[in-house]
């Protein structure tokens, strides 16, 4: 039986990297995302280093906590779907990057501007699920809710206070961007997706 799944693996190199850095601003600065940077200097691994570190312990443990509980099951999906785990690897790397362009865009003049965690990637794994498992139960501050519900909720909510704009030291726009690519990522590799999304969701009750 194979135990390493390639969500453990992602499990443990961040967490590996996070703790490693969190006594460390100067190291936590190198690693994030730092638009101005990118910018001014090109340091485009930004994109991909931002997610392999966290402000903190809660942090850290409540999104690789949230992939574990999804991450494994998208990637057995993908398994069957596509026949190779690396579509889940790159599903995961895009959408670390492609999560992170909006920030950059609105920030890349802000020299002050930074941003860490893997929340973008985590969000995209999240909303995958629920393309494929619309009405499966997800416990949020132990509240039951169907996923589906959950993620209109969610969209909701990161569409509102990204849009507020004001500094709470979250990046709801990578967030948001994040889940709306885990919902297009499997579409375009995999049509049928959607008529199966749509068939469980009107024929649940």
């Amino acid at each position: 039986m194979e135990y390493m799944t390639l969500s453990i693996a992602i499990i443990i190199i961040t967490c590996l990297v996070s703790i490693t850095v969190f006594n460390s601003p100067d190291k936590t600065d190198e690693l994030s995302m730092w638009p101005y940077m990118v910018k001014e200097k090109r340091q485009y691994y930004r994109f991909l280093t931002s997610g392999l570190v966290h402000g903190d312990i809660m942090h850290l443990a409540f999104n690789m906590i949230t992939l574990y509980s999804f991450g494994g099951f998208i990637e057995s999906v993908f398994l069957q779907i596509f026949h190779s785990k690396l579509y889940y690897l790159l599903f995961y790397l895009l959408a670390l990057v492609l999560s992170d362009i909006p920030s950059y865009i609105k920030h890349r003049n802000d020299y002050s501007y930074r941003s860490i965690g893997a929340s973008g990637a985590v969000s995209a794994v999240v909303f995958a699920a629920i393309l494929f498992s619309p009405w499966t139960p997800i416990f949020v501050f132990f509240i039951r809710l169907p996923a589906i519900v959950y993620g209109v909720v969610y969209l909701g909510y990161t569409i509102y206070m990204s849009r507020r704009g004001q500094g709470s030291g979250i990046d709801h726009d990578a967030h948001l961007w994040g889940a709306v690519f885990g919902i297009i990522f499997p579409l375009i590799f995999e049509p049928k997706i959607g008529p199966y999304f749509l068939n469980q969701l009107l024929h649940h009750f």
